[in-house]
């Protein structure tokens, strides 16, 4: 059953709509927009209807602070007003709404513009869904044809994975940088980390493979990966247009080498200057390079890797990021058994 949250400050329109939408759907009526955002936070609705003259947060600042997070932005508003006036709907659409019911309301009416709008949606949605599938298929793709022409690192793009998705759960859990973090579409971000090495497609496989320690020259050539990686992503981003998941995915591929203090590639940048996606990148590809064998190295004990990561802090990596690295540091290895099942 579909739900729908019915938002008005007056209570007989609250009664009014529940009882003639309840048979059909699951309804939350409630009472102001601050309300709507308290339960958002655990509940996402199929469509909202909203009223427009509410005090605190009207219909339009709720409309727009919808569309300004990832989570609810696509959630379809239908605002449900006495106001009929051009002015009143142009700037409603304009924001986003997706229809106009008048009140009082028609229990016909309200019926079936609902039915409609969900409808739509829901062809929305399998289209999407369709496009995503292939999206995550050619990125997977993609990252593999990568990943298989480096010999040593088997499984790097899934353990990765996986260490983004602790991060990212610990992060929101500790409230670490979480008015950014809140913002993002996780499983797009999760799924983008797998083109972070995208651009070592242009690096040969000699010296990928190489065994041993690369010279000067040869390590100035792994380093061109990231700008690489930037230039492939802004490629796809031309011809097809931008994407919130090719954002994530550019962040990861050009930032993931930068260091706190500001002695990283490609750009040097410095401190919060690196965007958060290249920071977190930074100790999820450090660590699982040190507790992998490599062709230069065997693989360190999680003990010791955590102790690098650790002295690393405030030098290579983000500080904030290094304490949640250290207080949930068995959660990362255990993400990296697991990938091995």
């Amino acid at each position: 059953m579909k739900t729908i949250f019915v938002v008005d400050d007056n209570n007989v329109n609250l009664l009014a709509a529940d009882e003639a939408l309840s048979p059909h759907y699951r309804v939350f009526t409630l009472p102001s927009a601050s309300s709507m955002f308290e339960i958002l936070e655990d509940i996402i609705p199929d469509m909202i209807l909203l009223d427009i003259l509410m005090p605190e947060i009207d219909g339009f600042e709720a409309l727009k602070r919808l569309k300004a997070n990832n989570k609810w932005a696509l959630i379809p508003v239908i605002f449900l007003t006495s106001r009929n006036d051009a002015a009143t709907e142009s700037i409603g659409l304009d924001l986003g709404a997706v229809d106009f019911i008048s009140k009082p309301f028609s229990r016909p009416v309200l019926l079936n513009r609902i039915k409609t709008h969900l409808h739509i949606e829901d062809i929305i949605l399998e289209r999407t869904t369709r496009l995503k599938k292939l999206k995550n298929a050619i990125v997977f793709v993609l990252s593999s044809m990568v990943e298989n022409r480096d010999k040593m690192t088997t499984k790097h793009i899934d353990r990765l994975t996986r260490y983004i998705k602790v991060f990212l759960e610990k992060m929101t859990e500790r409230k670490v940088y979480y008015s950014e973090i809140s913002q993002w579409d996780m499983e797009m971000l999760i799924s983008s980390a797998r083109m972070h090495d995208v651009g070592k497609i242009i690096v040969t496989d000699i010296i990928l493979n190489k065994p041993g320690k690369l010279t000067t020259d040869e390590f100035d050539t792994i380093k061109t990966h990231s700008l690489a990686g930037e230039k492939i992503i802004d490629n796809i981003i031309s011809k097809a247009g931008d994407d919130i998941f090719l954002q994530y995915a550019k962040s990861f591929a050009v930032y993931h080498q930068e260091r706190w203090d500001g002695s990283g590639y490609p750009y040097g940048l410095k401190g919060t200057d690196i965007p958060l996606q290249g920071r977190i990148m930074a100790i999820a590809d450090v660590y699982d390079a040190l507790i992998s064998d490599r062709s230069y190295k065997s693989a360190f004990p999680h003990d010791q890797a955590v102790e690098i990561i650790k002295n690393g802090s405030g030098t290579h990596f983000d500080p904030e990021l290094v304490k949640i690295f250290l207080e949930f540091s068995q959660d990362f290895w255990n993400a990296s058994i697991d990938s091995e099942k």
